[in-house]
């Protein structure tokens, strides 16, 4: 793995970020995601898996930079593994929790409510869905993950803004579950997966999959339709003046 460090602890995994300073997500960090999740829901040994960023970033999201690049063959390619890695990740049996250790924006956020609890990093960080003003479609496989911890109407409200929170107004919504030190992120969130499994694994795993039952519908619901639909967004011109836009800015810095 060239995105991802992974150290197996006892009866757990935690499965770092490690792409650039933020972790941004590119068509082979996505592709090795899927692996490890894969890989990890097999092995017998692994009992959950704990997916933990780096020093002031969780993850940036989509590397927009890498992705404007592609062709219409890479660009399909990558978006329907995107929306594999969502179901397989929100489809995880097993305990799945997030050590967000900064920002966590985007394509970062959709990694994060995937996950059955998240601990973020107090300081001047955002989290939170922004994608309708990048000009990037939202669809049902992340706007019904994103409803599952906020509720469907204040989900609602943040999608068609694009509100990116701050760490104080994560945790009085509902979108993470505890607000820490960053120096006590990852041990509060192995605390959390000790505590997950020394519940009876068969009756918490088929608990899980029964509680997400409609939400994993919604996300393998019509899956080509939103395949194109994204597409359509992604090479609309209006669209690619943002993404050109964004990448000038992001250049600068």
């Amino acid at each position: 793995m060239e995105t991802l460090q992974t150290t197996l602890k006892n009866g757990y995994a935690i499965v770092t970020l490690d792409r650039g300073r933020a972790n941004a997500m590119n068509a082979q960090m996505v592709t090795e995601l899927r692996q490890i999740i894969k890989e990890y829901s097999e092995d017998t040994k692994v009992g959950g898996v704990i997916l933990n960023g780096k020093e002031n970033f969780f993850s940036a999201g989509l590397d927009v930079i890498e992705l404007y690049n592609y062709d219409s063959e890479e660009i399909k390619a990558f978006w329907e593994s995107f929306f594999g890695m969502i179901y397989e990740m929100a489809a995880f049996r097993k305990p799945l929790v997030a050590a967000i250790t900064g920002h966590s924006p985007a394509g970062g956020c959709v990694l994060a409510v995937c996950c059955d609890y998240r601990v973020m990093a107090e300081g001047k960080y955002q989290i939170g869905l922004n994608e309708v003003p990048v000009g990037i479609l939202i669809n049902e496989s992340i706007s019904s993950l994103y409803a599952m911890w906020l509720g469907e109407r204040r989900a609602y409200q943040f999608l068609m803004e694009g509100k990116l929170l701050n760490v104080q107004e994560a945790a009085e919504y509902g979108l993470v579950d505890e607000v820490v030190a960053p120096e006590k992120v990852l041990e509060t969130a192995e605390a959390k997966m000790q505590q997950y499994l020394q519940f009876g694994k068969d009756v918490w795993q088929t608990s899980k999959l029964l509680l997400r039952y409609e939400v994993l519908d919604r996300i393998k619901r019509q899956e080509e339709a939103k395949l194109e639909a994204t597409l359509n967004q992604w090479w609309n011109p209006a669209t690619r003046q943002v993404l050109e836009q964004m990448i000038a800015r992001l250049t600068k810095k």
